[in-house]
């Protein structure tokens, strides 16, 4: 096998196969989380969603990950695009609040697994389902640490197996049609029309989000084309292995209510409509799905902070990389710790925190295509987004405004997780730019800074918007919106944070406790932006 280094890593060759079966499993690796879906909106506005989103989230994310990584094939991937476009802080809010949500997530497909495995074995007692947990997370380490070919070849039969299977799930599903898939429109029971669309739309999109992650191995594939590529086979893949088995399962066990993937009915019921081994096959499926999620990720992520290493903006020894492979092992083994850290923890909570950090790194990626069009035109761009400048600005407006939606739909729970969470970028920023130095330490002159901050110039002011669209979206949501939204959320509040209850709070208590609590930060956040701005003009001018 010839490899070439490049940025410390190496050059291999990567089929377009190979990318769209890693893809595959960054971005779906199945229909799980549809079945929640299904309950939370209803049938109806489910297949809908599923339908709207590829043309105005999913296709935004893979039409501009094509463009800009045909042209920044720079190791790091959405956050070198994002600081090439909007600069160095803007690079370092997308890089970590993207990796710090993966860093979440990636423990959560390892205990999905678990979960799935104990299903297959009920008799599994919790030390048995922790040992395989973790023998799991070590397994994948080892293959990842072997680097990105073998995670190719891993990927390539998982994403097999579980293609098939739904193919199966479509197949048997129309030909036992029974059912309207589109009766009722929407969860009437528990929600108004819109809250029917935000009970879904979080799923929706994150089911459809993923299309930028395979941009971190972009410098290690030796064929720079084989991921602008994919991406554009992988947008429709994705779309009807999606739409066509969500209308073959309602079309053919209906029951729309009872869908859950915790016991109710699933996909593997359409299955079981052909032989009893259904059940036991999706189960399997399941399990493969997670594991293939896990073993793709981990390889992704591990290069994000190898980017952020290499340009000074976090600890050198994350840019380390083992002798004969040429892997980011610290990276790799990072994850490993985390996730072993975190697999017997209860992800209710961490997960509230990730939709801020998602909707931040989406948004910035579509400002940088609009921004690198007008600031860099000529920049060379093997793949280019047809139809103008103009179209690239229409493509990206209704995503920008669904990931501003993401914000308030999703609830006020999210929201506060993700300002919390929000809060470790800006101040992860200072405190690693002053130690490493950024981009200054690469090139003085090109890229100065403020002698008295050890920022670059103009940073405080920077740190200032942030703080001010916290707080402006917090005192919307807290003073307006959240109040009317949530009206008749007792019971989800109290499901979810029951450990409250020592407290001596209910539901509805819950909800209000966590909007006055957006409001009290949101006024904080307003106080820090105002500061941030008036240490700003006072250090620049003396700069």
């Amino acid at each position: 096998m010839s490899q070439q280094k490049t940025q410390g890593l190496a050059e291999h060759n990567i089929t377009l196969r190979a990318a769209v079966m890693i893809m595959y499993c960054l971005v779906a690796a199945g229909c799980f989380g549809i079945d929640e879906m299904i309950p939370d909106g209803g049938p109806g506005i489910t297949i809908i969603i599923l339908c709207v989103l590829p043309f105005v989230w999913a296709a935004p994310q893979a039409l501009c990950a094509a463009e800009l990584g045909s042209a920044i094939t720079d190791a790091g991937g959405f956050y070198k695009w994002i600081q090439r476009g909007l600069g160095e802080f803007w690079g370092f809010q997308g890089g970590w609040c993207r990796t710090l949500s993966c860093y979440i997530d990636n423990t959560v497909y390892v205990v999905l697994a678990g979960s799935y495995a104990r299903m297959l074995f009920p008799d599994m007692t919790e030390t048995a389902q922790f040992a395989f947990m973790a023998a799991i997370i070590l397994v994948f380490t080892f293959i990842n640490l072997m680097g990105i070919e073998d995670v190719g070849r891993v990927s390539s039969i998982f994403s097999a197996f579980i293609f098939l299977v739904f193919l199966a799930v479509t197949v048997i599903g129309f030909c036992n049609w029974n059912y309207n898939p589109m009766d009722p429109l929407y969860n009437s029971s528990d929600y108004t029309l819109l809250g029917s669309i935000g009970a879904s739309l979080a799923t929706g999109m994150w089911m459809y989000s993923g299309y930028t992650s395979m941009s971190t191995l972009a410098t290690e594939c030796k064929d720079k084309s084989v991921i602008p590529r994919g991406l554009l086979i992988i947008l429709p893949l994705v779309t009807f292995s999606y739409i066509l088995p969500t209308i073959a399962g309602l079309a053919s066990v209906g029951h729309w209510q009872d869908w859950n993937p915790d016991g109710g009915i699933s996909f593997g019921h359409v299955l079981a409509l052909a032989g009893s081994w259904g059940i036991p096959v999706f189960t399997i499926t399941a399990v493969c799905a997670e594991l293939s999620m896990f073993n793709a990720q981990m390889i992704s992520i591990s290069r994000g902070f190898y980017g952020m290493a290499v340009d000074n903006l976090a600890p050198k020894s994350l840019a380390k990389v083992s002798k004969k492979r040429r892997v980011p092992y610290v990276g790799v083994l990072s994850l490993t710790v985390v996730s072993l850290l975190l697999c017997n923890f209860n992800f209710d909570v961490l997960v509230t925190m990730d939709v801020m950090l998602l909707m931040v790194d989406y948004v910035l990626v579509f400002l940088s295509t609009v921004a690198l069009r007008k600031n860099e035109p000529d920049m060379p761009r093997p793949f280019r987004i047809p139809g103008g400048d103009g179209f690239v600005k229409l493509l990206v407006a209704p995503a920008l405004f669904i990931a501003v939606a993401a914000l308030f739909l999703n609830g006020s729970d999210y929201y506060l997780g993700g300002m919390i969470a929000f809060l470790s970028s800006p101040v992860l920023y200072i405190i690693w730019k002053r130690m490493y130095g950024g981009l200054y330490a690469i090139d003085p002159e090109k890229y100065p800074i403020n002698p008295r901050t050890k920022l670059a110039v103009g940073d405080f002011h920077r740190i200032a918007v942030v703080f001010a669209i916290l707080a402006v979206i917090g005192l919307i949501g807290s003073l307006f919106w959240f109040g009317w939204y949530e009206e008749g959320w007792e019971s989800y509040f109290e499901g979810a944070y029951g450990w409250l209850k020592f407290m001596g709070t209910d539901g509805a208590s819950i909800r209000e406790w966590i909007k006055d609590a957006i409001f009290v930060i949101s006024v904080i956040y307003a106080v820090a932006a105002i500061a941030f701005k008036v240490a700003g003009n006072k250090v620049d001018k003396r700069a």
